[in-house]
C-alpha cells in the first residue's frame, strides 16, 4: 500500500525556512514514508520509531543528524501526517532521550 505523504502548516513552515540542500534532504526523506511509514525496529529500514510526545503517541523520523519529523499513520485512509519538523535537538527535548 502506498501513503499520502501530508504536513501540517508548521511542518511545511519548518522545511521552507531550511536552504535549498536541506529542503531537498527533509523532503526526500519525508517521501519515503508513503513506502513504508511503519517503525520496524531491527530491520534496517531508517530511523523510526514509536515514542510519547506531550501525552500523544507519535511516530518519528530522524532525518540525517539535524531534522526530526513526527507523523502519525492512518492507515484507513492511507496517509502519513507529518505533524512537525524540528531540530533532532529540539526533538529529543520533547520525548526525553
Amino acid at each position: 500500500m502506498t501513503y499520502e505523504v501530508l504536513l501540517a502548516e508548521d511542518a511545511r513552515e519548518y522545511v521552507r525556512a531550511l536552504d535549498e540542500k536541506s529542503q531537498r534532504i527533509v523532503t526526500d526523506n519525508l517521501g519515503k514514508l508513503a513506502d513504508d511509514p511503519h517503525p520496524r525496529p531491527g530491520s534496517g529500514t531508517g530511523d523510526k520509531e514509536r515514542v510519547r510526545v506531550q501525552g500523544e503517541d507519535l511516530c518519528r523520523l530522524h532525518i540525517g543528524r539535524t531534522h526530526t519529523a513526527f507523523y502519525v499513520i492512518v492507515d484507513s485512509e492511507a496517509e502519513v501526517r507529518v505533524v512537525d519538523v524540528t531540530t533532532i535537538d529540539d526533538a529529543h527535548d520533547r520525548y526525553g532521550v
